[in-house]
């Protein structure tokens, strides 16, 4: 089996498996709390993206990836963990602008993700990821992937309902 397929497979069989996780057991949970309350956890996921400056010590070690695709995934991964951030930081102080800065998320990661895939099939990147970068690429992508499904969900179907900590009624 090829790198390309074995890294293509592991992000099937990954989707699948985050998804089961997400309709049995987080969709059930999401929706016995506040909306506030739900989407905290799913934007600690992307709060980690920082975890894509790993790409230059990768890059040291063989990782064949050009320095500019290198450093769109940098200023990316980056740009969305700062936007999780803030959003988490702006739900805690119950700001009103947790809403734009979530949306803002929302649309940089759907380029940044769509983006990076493109780049990623054009230079061959999963025939020479290995290591923590087969990883990051094979486990967590598809894992921002679906919590970022979660995340639009929560914010299309609760638009109504105020950003709140105060627990649901049971």
């Amino acid at each position: 089996m090829t790198l390309t397929l074995a890294a293509a497979l592991a992000n099937v069989l990954n989707f699948a498996i985050f998804a089961m996780i997400a309709v049995w057991y987080v969709v059930p949970w999401l929706t016995s709390q506040t909306r506030a309350g739900a989407l905290v956890p799913l934007l600690w996921v992307q709060a980690f993206r920082h975890i894509a400056l790993q790409i230059f010590s990768a890059q040291q070690f063989g990782f064949a990836v050009s320095n500019s695709t290198r450093d769109h995934i940098v200023a990316g991964d980056l740009i969305g963990m700062l936007l999780a951030v803030a959003a988490i930081s702006a739900l805690h102080y119950r700001l009103r602008m947790a809403t734009l800065l979530i949306w803002l998320l929302v649309v940089e990661t759907i380029f940044d993700l769509v983006y990076t895939a493109a780049l990623g099939l054009r230079e061959q990147l999963y025939a020479s990821a290995s290591s923590v970068t087969w990883l990051i690429v094979s486990f967590y992508v598809p894992l921002l992937w679906v919590t970022l499904g979660l995340i639009v969900w929560q914010m299309y179907s609760r638009r109504k309902e105020p950003l709140s900590f105060v627990r649901k009624p049971s």
